[in-house]
């Protein structure tokens, strides 16, 4: 169903979607690229344009970053996108009832 058609209710009901484990495990792939590449998280602010607090909070787990502050990453970094998601996530278990 499109937002446009639903109720102002319905709009209201849907939830955001936060991966703990993903935006965690996430956290500290970058971390850990950030220390490899020589960056401290001052320096790869104003490489990347991207505020201090923010490259914090990503390391934090506190925030999902967008896929534009990715890219910026990954450029600033200069490291292959697929290198920050290179970690294993646990399989999602779905509670089915029939």
């Amino acid at each position: 169903m499109k937002l446009a058609a639903m109720t102002p209710r319905q709009q209201n009901d849907r939830q955001l979607i936060f991966d703990n484990e993903g935006i965690k495990a996430f956290a500290l792939q970058l971390k850990k690229i950030r220390k490899r590449e020589g960056y401290t998280q001052s320096q790869l602010a104003f490489e990347s344009g991207i505020i201090l607090s923010q490259i914090a909070r990503i390391e934090t787990a506190r925030i999902n970053p967008t896929l534009s502050t990715v890219f910026t990453l990954a450029r600033t970094l200069n490291v292959p996108l697929i290198d920050l998601f290179s970690f294993e996530l646990s399989p999602k278990e779905y509670d089915i009832k029939l």
